[in-house]
């Protein structure tokens, strides 16, 4: 069996796997067992299954995944979050657009304490669409800020998305989530520009003038800074060398329930469905992780990996050529997949290319999470646009969801373009930190 074959039968069995409704550990690990049977001498090599995933699951360097999942998870079912963005809404007061700028600075905000791209857009989708569409602001506007903000998450640590994807590539975990640092906030700077700059060419997008009252500092004070504390402890602590990233995520956990605790927010429910939501959450990706390994091994063994690898040496392409169509297939996948479906199908090939080209993988691994940001928005699949058709009023249709993202993938993609031509930007932070 050429790799041709070999690859077209294990991509296609996951994918078809997908199509017909099987969750995605379920289609991995489906497909592992076709794979394992063909290419691995049948039935006696499904033995080896429980010890692969025993040790896929056992590693160290996956442990902050569900601590960084629960900090969000606290915040989100306690309701300090929604107190924070509250704060944010009553500090900023005549600007263009205001609901909208807070909406961006809220979501910021939450994205540096959550983790979670699916959290931040449902929480800002609750709480600031229907002040947004109360005042008659511009549907599309309203949504596509809380979309494009939402997904902003998986760049700021803490990214649970951002562990996975370094743990996999077997990269330093710190490195990738202060590489995300950078990027992230020019984002947010990008779409604050955009939104101020859509509403003073056209006020009646945002028809709202503002608070007529000044700044009220105060909450603030004692519902935003405080919540600082929890970012500085997780990235101040790796940063410090006092504790390793896994160490970090529970620092942070610990910090998130005492800051609960204090406002009073924290009881033994919340507390439980927190921890049901995050073992939920955490389930999945570990199952994923599971079945993914295993199929990166099969892909190995089959000599589709070599088979791939050589071809593309062939085609002789220069260093940007090779990350250029990396983001094409991410892309291109985006529309159909889910973020980690993603990763798992490109990560056996893309790290062995970038290797071969003396990639910068801290740098590569950034533009593949910028990617998966822009995946959040792409029709048809795009999570983040199904989150919001969820929370947005029964009248919103699902095409002007589609079109409201529009401009905020246009943006996201500008940014990626930066990011590619100038990789200082993502690297610079985390060579002179770590």
């Amino acid at each position: 069996m050429t790799w041709v074959v070999a690859l077209v039968l294990m991509l296609g069995s996951v994918c078809a796997f997908l199509a017909l409704g099987l969750p995605v550990a379920l289609a991995f690990l489906t497909a592992d067992i076709l794979g394992s049977y063909l290419f691995m001498g049948g039935l006696p090599s499904l033995s080896s299954f429980p010890s692969e995933t025993l040790e896929a699951l056992g590693k160290f360097s996956l442990t902050p995944i569900p601590l960084f999942v629960l900090m969000g998870e606290l915040l989100f079912h306690t309701g300090v979050a929604f107190k924070a963005i509250e704060a944010v809404d009553r500090l900023i007061t005549r600007v263009p657009g205001r609901l909208s700028v807070v909406a961006l600075c809220g979501g910021t905000l939450f994205a540096s304490l959550s983790g979670s791209t699916i959290a931040n857009t449902a929480l800002l989708g609750n709480v600031m669409l229907p002040k947004m569409l109360e005042l008659k602001y511009d549907a599309r506007l309203a949504m596509g800020t809380i979309m494009g903000v939402g997904g902003i998450a998986m760049l700021i640590p803490p990214s649970a998305l951002a562990v996975l994807l370094a743990s996999l590539a077997e990269q330093s975990i710190a490195a990738l989530l202060i590489a995300g640092i950078v990027p992230g906030v020019l984002m947010a700077v990008v779409f604050l520009a955009y939104v101020i700059g859509r509403c003073v060419l056209d006020p009646s997008l945002a028809p709202d003038n503002g608070r007529g009252e000044a700044p009220q500092w105060r909450p603030l004070v004692v519902y935003v800074l405080p919540l600082f504390a929890i970012f500085g402890v997780v990235i101040g602590s790796m940063l410090g060398g006092i504790a390793s990233p896994t160490e970090a995520a529970a620092l942070g956990c610990t910090a998130t329930f005492i800051a609960c605790a204090l406002y009073r927010a924290m009881s033994w429910r919340k507390l439980v469905k927190a921890g049901v939501e995050t073992a939920k959450i955490c389930v999945m990706i570990l199952f994923i992780i599971a079945g993914s390994l295993t199929f990166a091994q099969i892909l190995a063994i089959s000599g589709a990996t070599n088979g791939f690898l050589e071809a593309m040496q062939a085609l002789d392409l220069s260093k940007q050529g090779v990350v250029l169509l990396m983001i094409a297939v991410l892309l291109f996948l985006g529309c159909f997949m889910d973020q980690i479906s993603m990763i798992l199908l490109t990560l056996p090939f893309f790290l062995p290319l970038a290797k071969q080209h003396n990639i910068d993988i801290v740098w590569l691994l950034l533009l593949i999470l910028i990617a998966m940001e822009v995946s959040l928005l792409t029709p048809p699949f795009g999570l983040l646009l199904f989150v919001m058709k969820g929370v947005a009023p029964s009248g919103i249709t699902m095409m002007q969801v589609y079109k409201a993202a529009v401009p905020f993938v246009v943006l996201k993609l500008l940014v990626m373009a930066l990011i590619f031509a100038a990789p200082a930007l993502a690297t610079w932070l985390p060579r002179m930190l770590l």
